[in-house]
């Protein structure tokens, strides 16, 4: 039974949900895998020199800037987090190896950035053989050493962008294989018969009016807070995420129009199922989610968009799927600019000509890739 280890980390949440989307669809596939979740932060946590300092681990403190919105500057953040890196990262592959020379993978599927130098390099020291794989959950890379390294390994990307970022890097065509799109819940892909008026009265709502969904991330951002006032007259379903403060703060605004608030939920395809257009930050699992239910986007992309995230606003303009605003200072306009009859049409025609079923395809990628004999 070839044992696949799939690592992640919990720095912004979409990295776990991909791995376990990715676990659930092999397991339900009957394939024969033993499919291993390894965490990351974990194996490493002996080296966290922000916990040592802080107290706080490296992706708690990443995930309260999210929550916070103390993003600016982030592009410069990055180089300095890997020169951290790199000053450990003797000690990352001694730990890393020994780790795979007790549990002995035969396949180790990287779906974090940053680290996969570390871990390609341990791995070939414990298991030369043993194929490395990075799955992008990004829609594009953002060099250097954020995703992709030079070393002999496999990639799976989602876009044709991030496609070319890995051939351009000089890696072989039978090593870079394209899904279709971001890696997605299963339950996105589910055949339901929500009686969406039904639904949308029970909580409030008018179904005969456009509903819009707010959400950034299961961390939730303050920025909801503005955008809930600048949309008084808009119906809203807003998911605040762990966020309980923040959830408290919107549902203490005074509003023209009914909203739901709701807190961390599991359930995003129902509430996707009763909106009519999505608002929230460019993240490539949030806009591949809307896209999926057939959503229109409006996001921003300006200095505090994180690096990584930047492209996926292009991504959005050049797929015509929504609108990307410098701000949400003027996230009513654009609201009532999407609404408008015929750009709600070609939005939604351009968001369902994206079918994406990654989730599905990557399995037989690896199955693939398994089948080689490395040299």
């Amino acid at each position: 039974m070839p044992k696949i280890d799939l690592m992640f980390f919990d720095a912004g949440g979409g990295h776990r949900s991909a791995a376990t989307a990715l676990k659930a669809v092999i397991d339900s596939q009957n394939r024969g895998w033993e499919v291993r979740m390894v965490n990351v932060q974990e194996l490493l946590d002996s080296l966290d020199i922000f916990r040592k300092i802080t107290g706080l681990r490296l992706e708690d403190v990443y995930n309260t800037l999210l929550a916070k919105g103390w993003t600016l500057g982030s592009e410069y953040m990055l180089p300095a987090m890997h020169g951290v890196i790199r000053v450990y990262h003797s000690a990352q592959v001694r730990i890393l190896k020994k780790h795979w020379e007790e549990t002995k993978p035969d396949m180790v599927v990287s779906l974090v950035p940053n680290f996969n130098r570390s871990m390609f390099e341990a791995l070939k020291t414990a298991s030369p053989k043993t194929p490395y794989v990075t799955i992008l959950t990004d829609m594009a890379d953002y060099p250097p050493h954020f995703w992709m390294e030079r070393q002999r390994q496999y990639f799976i990307c989602g876009t044709d962008r991030a496609e070319k970022q890995a051939l351009d890097l000089g890696n072989a065509r039978e090593r870079v294989f394209r899904a279709s799109g971001m890696i997605l819940r299963p339950k996105f892909y589910e055949e339901t018969t929500v009686d969406r008026e039904a639904e949308c009265r029970k909580a409030g709502l008018d179904p005969s009016k456009p509903i819009g969904l707010v959400l950034f991330g299961g961390q939730g951002s303050n920025v909801m807070v503005e955008i809930a006032e600048r949309l008084t007259s808009r119906q809203l379903i807003l998911i605040s995420g762990k966020n309980d403060k923040l959830a408290n703060k919107l549902r203490a605004l005074k509003r023209e129009a009914p909203s739901w608030v709701i807190g961390f939920t599991s359930e995003v395809p129902y509430y996707m199922r009763l909106a009519d257009y999505f608002i929230g930050k460019p993240g490539p699992g949030s806009i591949s989610e809307a896209l999926k239910m057939k959503l229109p986007v409006i996001v921003e992309r300006n200095a505090w968009t994180l690096p990584q995230e930047r492209y996926n606003a292009v991504w959005i303009e050049e797929n015509k799927t929504g609108i990307v605003l410098k701000n949400f200072h003027r996230v009513a306009e654009a609201v009532d600019r999407l609404l408008e009859p015929a750009a709600l049409a070609q939005y939604k025609a351009s968001a369902a000509a994206h079918e994406n079923r990654a989730v599905f395809e990557i399995p037989d990628l690896l199955e693939r890739i398994l089948a080689r004999q490395e040299d």
